[in-house]
């Protein structure tokens, strides 16, 4: 039996940051996670774009336009979604998997999915490098491990 599998060696690797604004206090702190990830992996900060959008929603256009530039291994989506007392919650959170899923399917580049979707800001903070870790640090983490699991199934393994 044959088995392929990623490394995680972010060395020499590209990455976009696509990040909604709303909600920055937890975002940042995505940024952040995501970063350390993939300094500690090798990386540098300088092959790191950050990508700010006003929001979840926007981010599947902003996630497009990185994927369809050709110049990123992998695109890392980070964002903060928090339920309120309206509806919003759930159709931005709707939009912004089914959009991010969609272009995953496809594309030829990496796309992870790093945005939180919280009952509370609690939940976010949690999240966000505190008890639950640091969902950025996380979407980075698979983000390298896809981008070399990829190439290694392209190469014949």
């Amino acid at each position: 039996m044959k088995s392929i599998n990623g490394s995680l060696d972010a060395q020499g690797k590209r990455f976009a940051l696509v990040v909604g604004r709303f909600n920055s206090f937890i975002s940042e702190r995505l940024i952040e996670g995501a970063l350390d990830c993939i300094v500690r992996h090798g990386g540098t900060e300088d092959a790191v774009t950050v990508i700010r959008v006003p929001g979840s929603f926007e981010i599947t256009a902003a996630v497009r336009a990185a994927v369809d530039s050709g110049r990123y291994d992998a695109v890392i989506t980070l964002g903060a979604l928090i339920r309120g007392s309206t509806p919003h919650f759930d159709y931005v959170a709707r939009s912004v998997t089914t959009g991010v899923s969609a272009i995953a399917a496809e594309a030829k580049t990496v796309v992870t999915f790093g945005v939180l979707t919280t009952d509370t800001i609690e939940q976010a903070i949690e999240r966000a490098g505190t008890k639950s870790g640091n969902k950025g640090f996380d979407a980075a983490m698979a983000a390298i491990e896809m981008v070399n699991l990829l190439a290694a199934v392209r190469n014949g393994g």
